[in-house]
């Protein structure tokens, strides 16, 4: 039976948020990308996420253990079936036997017959064959339990499948937003840039003309300059966010394309009712983990009783030793000289094993105890990252709605900006400030959608369930014009 550690447990406070805002991984500096150059592939986000439930390899391991635990269950089935041993042997040996009681032990080899008054080094030829079959026709419950310790762990391995899948579901979601925010970041700087090499042309053409200060054109090219470095960290940023989608994907080596969709459009308010967190995958994980170890307290609970066995039994065997010294010479011995068979009831008790099962069910009794709290702690949890989810998206969703006014209005500064400086009613101070102004506006407006979107996604991962957010983007790409 596997036991988690407390470290393993904790990572449930993170499992549903595994996603790291998505300016943290843009805002990278030091990371390059190193990918062998492939045949490129795209994905939409729903294909990106069956991809991964198909392939990803911790989603196998997974389906593995499912395998591995059903395949359990028939195993403690057989415990049902009689056990039947087969003996057959021959050997060469002395026939020295001696009067006088042996206490059980496996070193020294049991010898029948007379005991003779002479000793002797001759050997002889002895064979033996036989069948024993053993059955337990009742056991007061014990096997039953067994049987219903390996479908809890059936279940367990089930739910641990589930709690996968949506882990990998969400990591794919977050990967993808991730690469479909970096492309509109690059998007951004290379607007920027344009907008920034056109002005510092202008700037050029009236300092060359006498109708502007050298100063000015030294102004432009070091804002062009700069806004080219930041398409250079935005570029980058987007390969290493590809780098990691594909390896998210579980193909680390292909270089990744995305279809975004319908995801840089704003989401509809979604209106499906919110599920029930005790259905939560990690809720029933827990829960499957507090069944499997009551599981193997009833397990303890019928271990405590005699063991009957029916037995049945038919062998022979052979000796080259005469009963009265004498020996038999060439290959006598090596056939059945006898044969006998037997059939009845054993019936045995562990009669000091009162302690060890009772020292057993303390400490399962205790396992279980903790597992409950663990399982009321999950359900807090869950609660809390649901609450912080849904906070998140009424915050994004306002966001989402003021920058489009934001960008608005920046364009029309940075264009009066440009034509007051013109006219030579400002200096180049305030148009690129406002072209600054601008490119923050782009870059707001578009990651503001995106970070709806992964709230949203969010918001479905703490419910346990990423096809309502699914089904919502399916729904706003329909209703796309």
């Amino acid at each position: 039976m596997e036991v988690r550690t407390p470290v393993e447990k904790t990572r449930l406070s993170l499992r549903l948020l595994v996603s790291v805002p998505i300016l943290l991984l843009l805002s990278c500096h030091g990371l390059t990308a190193q990918t062998q150059k492939t045949t490129p592939r795209t994905f939409s986000l729903e294909d990106a996420i069956n991809y991964a439930l198909q392939n990803y390899p911790l989603t196998r391991a997974a389906s593995e253990r499912v395998t591995a635990a059903q395949a359990g269950v028939g195993l403690a089935k057989t415990s049902y079936l009689p056990r039947a041993d087969m003996l057959w042997q021959a050997n060469r040996a002395t026939r020295n036997n001696i009067f006088g009681l042996l206490l059980p032990q496996s070193v020294i080899s049991p010898i029948t017959g007379p005991v003779l008054p002479t000793t002797s080094n001759e050997s002889v030829w002895g064979s033996a064959a036989g069948l024993l079959v053993s059955w337990e026709p009742f056991d007061f419950g014990r096997r039953s339990a067994i049987v219903s310790g390996a479908r809890s762990g059936e279940d367990f391995a089930n739910s641990e499948l589930s709690v996968t899948r949506l882990d990998v579901s969400v990591a794919v979601t977050n990967a993808f937003l991730t690469v479909a925010a970096a492309e509109q970041r690059v998007s951004a700087a290379k607007a920027n840039v344009d907008r920034r090499q056109v002005f510092a042309n202008s700037v050029q053409v009236l300092v060359n003309n006498d109708l502007r200060a050298g100063a000015d054109a030294s102004r432009a090219d070091a804002e062009l300059a700069r806004a080219e470095v930041l398409l250079i960290q935005a570029e980058q940023a987007e390969a290493v966010s590809r780098a990691v989608l594909a390896q998210v994907l579980g193909i680390p080596n292909i270089d990744v394309q995305i279809d975004p969709g319908s995801l840089l459009s704003i989401p509809p308010n979604p209106n499906a009712p919110s599920p029930s967190l005790t259905e939560h995958p990690v809720a029933r994980s827990e829960e499957a983990r507090v069944n499997q170890i009551k599981a193997q307290e009833h397990v303890l609970d019928r271990s405590y009783y005699p063991h009957f066995n029916l037995q049945s039994t038919i062998f022979g065997r052979g000796s080259g030793a005469n009963a009265d010294g004498t020996i038999e010479t060439g290959t006598n011995g090596l056939g059945f000289d006898r044969s006998n068979w037997a059939v009845g009831l054993t019936v045995t008790f562990p009669l000091f094993d009162i302690f060890s099962i009772h020292a057993q069910k303390q400490v399962e009794a205790a396992n279980e105890r903790a597992e409950r709290d663990l399982y009321d702690q999950t359900l807090d949890d869950l609660t809390g990252q649901l609450r912080q989810a849904q906070a998140t998206t009424d915050g994004a969703r306002r966001v989402a709605e003021k920058t489009p006014v934001e960008l608005r209005a920046a364009r029309d500064a940075e264009m009066q900006a440009r034509a007051r400086y013109e006219t030579g009613l400002t200096n180049v101070v305030e148009v690129a400030d406002a072209q600054a102004l601008l490119a923050q506006a782009e870059t707001d407006d578009a990651l503001a959608l995106l970070a709806l979107w992964n709230d949203l996604a969010l918001v479905a991962a703490a419910q346990g369930d990423l096809k309502p957010f699914l089904q919502l983007l399916q729904q706003n790409k329909q209703g796309a014009p």
